[in-house]
Order: structure tokens, then sequence, then C-alpha cells
């Protein structure tokens, strides 16, 4: 992942795409801050996985801002922080339909056996290990709730 951020920011500077440029650039900058925290933890550096982690938070920041600014007349504001958001999703891998968490859902719950509500963290776990950058987990989240009550 890292390399592909690195040919991306070469082709978005040869290029003359701005956004794109900077937007690799603050992705760059959250990496490096991560791997900064786990070396003062002892930790390796960030994984692809966690990087995805980190992609996921971004999107959700951009996306409460974009909200920000559009409640509050700033349109041109909002159109930035959709790019942005557009630029990330872009590093990501294809995000699954809602029928499929549906079903990805009710497949780890028969798996891991979840009888009730207190069995939900253990299903969410199973399902972020699988399905990192894959899928909103807020949205599964409600789904797994649903599928236990």
């Amino acid at each position: 992942m890292r390399d592909k951020l690195a040919t991306v920011m070469k082709e978005s500077l040869k290029a003359k795409d701005v956004r794109r440029v900077s937007t690799v650039r603050l992705i760059q900058a959250a990496i490096k801050d991560r791997d900064i925290a786990n070396r003062g933890n002892g930790k390796d550096p960030v994984s692809d996985d966690e990087i995805m982690q980190i992609f996921v938070k971004m999107i959700k920041q951009r996306d409460e801002s974009a909200k920000i600014y559009a409640d509050n007349a700033r349109p041109e504001l909002a159109a930035q922080e959709l790019e942005e958001i557009a630029i990330i999703k872009s590093f990501m891998p294809e995000q699954l339909p809602e029928e499929k968490v549906r079903a990805l859902c009710a497949s780890v719950i028969d798996e891991t056996g979840a009888q009730g509500l207190r069995d939900m963290g253990k299903c969410i776990n199973t399902l972020k290990e699988r399905y990192s950058g894959q899928m909103d987990f807020a949205k599964a989240s409600s789904v797994v709730k649903d599928l236990l009550k």
C-alpha cells in the first residue's frame, strides 16, 4: 500500500493534480503519525489493514466536515471534502453491497454461535478481521444487532 501511495504521489506531481497531491500527502502523514505512535509502544510499523482503518477514519472525518460546510452555506468547502473522500476511496477495495453485508453478518453469527446481544462484539471483531476496509462497520453493527434480537 505504501508503494502504491508513493507511485500515485509521483504521478500526481507530474500531472500537477493539486488536490490529489495534497490528499496523498495527508494520507502519508497520517500513516507516519501512526508509525511513530506504534514505535513508542514497541509495535511494528503500520500494516495494510491498519492503513485501511486510517482510510475509513479519514473518510468519516471528511464526511462530517462536508456536512458541516453544507449546513453553513459553504458549498465550495463541502465539494473539496467530497473530492478528498473520492481520492481516499480510490485506494480502498470495493465496498460490499448491503445484501452481501447482511449475508456475511448472518454467517458470522452462525459460525461464532452468538446467542444474544452480549455476543455482538465477538461477531463484529470477526467481521473486522476478515473484511477490513470492505464494509461500513457501523452499518454491519446495526445488521448484527437486528439479527441477534
